[in-house]
């Protein structure tokens, strides 16, 4: 500022007053946190990590776009996955991930097996696309696969049939819960004492 301004600007401030006190709390800056408040917010996000066990690496096992796929875990039975496969179960719930980010992606996969498994939904449909004309073709397919692989709650996948969207779709076997395990026993047992 020169010495115009500086007139100018005591010119300006002649006539005004300061403001008294009103008894008004003042504000101060705030401090720095405290290590244990960074520690309490690190351990916030860590569980809000966990929540979420699957994984995003850098890279993985890359898939085609037209690439048919299918993974049958231990203890699923060969006449069970040969329906999977041939798109003989009704889907129960279905999700669409056409234009969804990565990330978004894995939340929505997450949330919707963790909800089929509470459920007790056993088919679900994921619509994951092909991206044929994507910069990196089947990059959302390829992480698509990689979450059904990790999770426990996944006992088998394959390839949608072409009606159902084909290789840019994918049937989830999903695992039973524990509700569920516990009604089959009872609806059995109950169906053996009726036969005797």
């Amino acid at each position: 500022m020169t010495s115009d301004d500086n007139d100018l600007f005591r010119q300006e401030m002649a006539d005004v007053t300061p403001i008294k006190p009103d008894g008004r709390a003042q504000t101060r800056p705030r401090k720095a946190n405290s290590l244990r408040e960074q520690l309490r917010r690190a351990a916030a996000m860590d569980e809000r990590r966990a929540s979420n066990p699957l994984t995003v690496p850098e890279q993985v096992a890359p898939v085609g776009p037209t690439d048919i796929v299918g993974v049958k875990k231990n203890g699923v039975q060969e006449g069970v996955y040969r329906k999977l496969r041939l798109g003989k179960y009704t889907p129960q719930e279905v999700l669409d991930l056409h234009r969804v980010r990565l990330m978004d992606a894995r939340q929505l996969v997450h949330q919707l097996l963790s909800k089929a498994h509470e459920n007790g939904l056993r088919t679900v449909l994921i619509s994951h696309g092909k991206g044929v004309h994507s910069e990196r073709p089947g990059f959302l397919k390829s992480y698509v696969m990689h979450w059904l692989q990790e999770s426990d709650l996944v006992l088998a996948y394959h390839s949608a049939p072409q009606n159902q969207g084909g290789s840019g779709a994918t049937y989830v076997l999903i695992r039973k819960s524990s509700q569920s395990r516990q009604r089959n026993r009872e609806f059995f047992m109950e169906a053996g004492k009726q036969q005797r």
